[in-house]
């Protein structure tokens, strides 16, 4: 068979392994619960009005908070600066982030990057919104966290004694931040049909690019290590699948299980090519997903079972018009 029509079933492969991601919000807000703190998401059709352009920047201040935080701490030990972590809602600490160990000389240089922008970030859009803006939440970075969420995972932990330690050591540091930064990529693909003002599509627009630049350093550098390495390799691609799964709709009863594709490792195996290499996680038209704020708040939180808190977020995000409180949780 000739190489181009194998590339094609290859693709054509893939693209049947995946659905249409919802629009970001695509279940509008209901104004039911405003009285408790803010507009609820509701997984119904209902009659609701749609979020405004802050709610939207807030929702991604919030993320942008837990990488900012994530990132400084693991590069110099230190997080934000007081002054940028005031704001409306109940202002929190950061719990068990601290200097990573790193020694390899190139993921250093891609965490003192990564650390900057973050914080740029943060302030960006801290100006956008002014005095609208939310304060930090509360933000768990303790291993213990993320020793939950490698767990979800099915990684297996039994040579470090059941812990993942995300500033133990290079290869542990970039599993974790693979479990942020597609997150915040397709976080921001999914809030952008929603915004409307110039100046605001030009910043998210800057905003969602950088991203996707951290998240492709994250994902090669994972599978260039994981050339030696080949667990790492392994258990990205098990992240992946508990995004996956973490990021669809609660049922009843049953355990949790995936329900698309559309998440993808960074290594998949062919039968054609081998190894593959992944870096960017699209569809057949070459296209990332979107993903809608109930679904980031699932992994966020590290449950889909339609929670208000949990997992990253210990008193859940800062989001009094985008609040993961879903009509008829349990």
């Amino acid at each position: 068979m000739p190489e181009s029509e194998q590339v094609v079933q290859m693709v054509d492969a893939r693209a049947q392994r995946r659905t249409e991601r919802r629009d970001f919000f695509k279940f509008a807000v209901t104004a039911a619960a405003v009285g408790t703190g803010g507009l609820a998401l509701s997984g119904r059709a209902m009659a609701q009005t749609a979020p405004s352009e802050a709610d939207i920047l807030n929702f991604a201040l919030n993320l942008e908070y837990l990488e900012a935080q994530f990132y400084s701490f693991a590069f110099s030990g230190t997080g934000l600066a007081a002054d940028q972590l005031t704001g409306t809602q109940t202002q929190g600490g950061v719990t068990g982030a601290r200097k990573a160990n790193l020694t390899d000389p190139a993921v250093i240089q891609y965490v003192r990057e990564i650390a900057s922008d973050e914080v740029a970030h943060v302030a960006s859009l801290r100006r956008l919104l002014s005095t609208s803006a939310v304060s930090q939440p509360a933000i768990d970075l303790s291993p213990a966290v993320f020793t939950a969420a490698a767990t979800a995972a099915g990684i297996d932990l039994t040579a470090s004694g059941g812990i993942f330690d995300p500033y133990a050591n290079d290869d542990n540091f970039l599993t974790a931040a693979y479990i942020f930064e597609d997150v915040g990529v397709t976080a921001y693909k999914g809030g952008s049909p929603l915004l409307n003002t110039p100046d605001i599509i030009d910043a998210a627009a800057g905003l969602l690019a950088a991203e996707a630049f951290h998240a492709g350093i994250i994902r090669g550098a994972l599978y260039r290590r994981g050339v030696d390495v080949p667990v790492l390799r392994t258990n990205a691609d098990k992240i992946s699948d508990a995004r996956d799964t973490l990021d669809g709709t609660a049922t009843s009863a049953g355990p949790p299980v995936r329900v698309a594709d559309d998440d993808q490792g960074i290594s998949p195996m062919d039968t054609q090519f081998g190894l593959a290499s992944n870096f960017v996680p699209t569809d057949a038209n070459g296209i990332v997903f979107s993903r809608t704020a109930e679904q980031v708040h699932n992994i966020a939180y590290l449950t889909r079972n339609q929670v208000t808190s949990g997992g990253f977020f210990p008193n859940g995000t800062n989001n009094p018009n985008a609040a993961l409180r879903r009509s008829g949780a349990n």
